[in-house]
């Protein structure tokens, strides 16, 4: 089962991934990397923060967590093309460009990771609890 779970995050990741990455280039088709830089950044605040959330918070089988964070999140991030398009930037001659594009995606990478982990562990408000605590009883 934990095969399935990581094939199906993998595949929800790859292709979020094309369909997000497609769309940012259409509105971004500068020099800059953009599509890849978002996404991941994007998917360091989402490990952070499932990581957190259901490691501290919420009950998931660990197949569930692994096909969320190595799966999809795994699929959706990607360091190769990070490397390529920093390569390309290196012998384009635009140095000045890639050393932003290595220094922004590393630093923003811990501090987005940084981000979802502060976000996980936000309390709840009592609403909310309350809400949860009333769904728990049965007495909606």
């Amino acid at each position: 089962m934990l095969y399935l779970y990581l094939a199906v995050g993998g595949f929800c990741g790859a292709v979020g991934r094309y369909f997000l990455a497609s769309f940012i280039n259409r509105l971004w088709p500068g020099s800059f990397p953009l599509a890849t830089w978002i996404i991941n950044l994007g998917g360091c605040l989402a490990m952070g923060f499932i990581l957190t959330y259901t490691l501290e918070r919420l009950v998931m089988g660990p197949e569930l967590r692994l096909g969320l964070t190595t799966g999809m999140l795994g699929a959706f991030t990607t360091f190769s093309t990070f490397s390529v398009e920093t390569l390309h930037l290196l012998q384009g001659e635009k140095i000045p460009l890639a050393l932003l594009y290595l220094f922004a995606s590393l630093a923003g990478g811990l501090i987005c990771m940084q981000t979802g982990i502060f976000l996980a562990r936000l309390p709840l408000s009592s609403k909310a609890l309350s809400s949860i605590i009333t769904r728990e009883d049965g007495e909606e």
